[in-house]
């Protein structure tokens, strides 16, 4: 697809952030091992699996679970995604690092180096065509492979541009350059209050999970489940997972998100459980999260068709939920 095709698309397909020639910019390239992330996840998985069960004690098990849930929720799906990527809310700065920093507890990156990943997925995945590491394109062992342990090497990748409020951020610099090493403070805290079975599976455990956790239920998020709503001309499109609503804290509601990415609310239907959301109005009614953004404040979409509500809208619980908002905020 040439500069015509990419002149065919909706502004609203386009990412602020990305700056590219053509299509073929998210399109050619090939995809090479990446060491030091694998052997980081290599390493972490070793350690939950024959660590974990060498040490297994129930208070560790204990320990794992809350903390996965803790970071899953504060730190991706309000931290890094809501917030950072989307910033579909406004807080505190002192929260936004909070948050942030549970994010890149999680494992999957740093902030910006996150943030970057997310926009030019987010931006291929709205053109007529991408590569297959883009969209998890591939069988799900062979996506697994390449997710997990590898990066895409495109031959003229697209700019992208972060705002100077996150790339100048001193916090979010020096998060990018340390996110590794961030596990370290913690596994010495943990090993100090229960010993190797608290490393095992407060910190190795918890990243492994995580990590591997995220990949799977993106692969699922973008190749089963039900998909009500299309971004026409776009190749690859969000389905919901159901039966992750929990496990995700709401981030299985992918089919919602490619709908409407600037909303803070992913489970907008009757049944939809978000546990993301549940903490944002907990943070609202504390004072401490206020202009929250729904569905109802976002542009029309023109390419959004399907079973969605008409001209971009969100459903009446949704509706009624953004008058929630604006009423406690004032």
């Amino acid at each position: 697809m040439g500069k015509a095709g990419m002149a065919m698309l909706p502004q609203s397909l386009q990412d602020h952030r990305v700056r590219a020639a053509d299509g073929r910019s998210v399109l050619d390239g090939t995809v090479h091992w990446e060491p030091v992330r694998s052997l980081w996840l290599t390493a972490m998985a070793v350690g939950a699996v024959a660590g974990g069960a060498l040490t297994f004690r129930w208070s560790a098990f204990a320990l794992f679970v809350a903390s996965t849930a803790a970071m899953l929720l504060l730190g991706h799906s309000l931290g890094m995604h809501r917030k950072l990527i989307h910033d579909s809310f406004q807080c505190p700065r002192w929260l936004e690092y909070f948050l942030v920093y549970c994010g890149v507890l999680v494992g999957l990156a740093g902030p910006l180096g996150l943030l970057r990943t997310h926009d030019l997925r987010d931006y291929a995945q709205r053109l007529p065509h991408c590569h297959d590491y883009l969209g998890h394109g591939r069988s799900l062992f062979l996506d697994g492979w390449w997710q997990l342990h590898c990066e895409l090497r495109l031959t003229r990748p697209p700019r992208i541009e972060l705002e100077s409020r996150v790339a100048g951020d001193p916090v979010y610099r020096f998060l990018q350059r340390t996110w590794m090493l961030q596990q370290l403070p913690w596994a010495l805290l943990l090993w100090w209050w229960g010993g190797w079975a608290f490393v095992f599976w407060g910190v190795c455990a918890r990243v492994t999970v995580g990590v591997c956790g995220h990949w799977l239920v993106g692969w699922f998020a973008h190749n089963h489940g039900p998909m009500p709503q299309q971004v026409r001309g776009a190749c690859v499109q969000g389905r919901n997972v159901r039966f992750a609503s929990l496990l995700t804290m709401g981030e299985c509601w992918h089919n919602n998100h490619h709908a409407f990415p600037g909303s803070a609310r992913l489970g907008l239907h009757p049944g939809e459980w978000d546990p993301g959301w549940w903490a944002l109005m907990a943070l609202q009614r504390m004072g401490l999260a206020w202009d929250i953004r729904l569905p109802d404040d976002l542009p029309h979409r023109s390419e959004l068709v399907g079973t969605a509500p008409a001209r971009g809208r969100a459903p009446a619980g949704a509706t009624a939920d953004a008058q929630a908002c604006r009423s406690l905020h004032r």
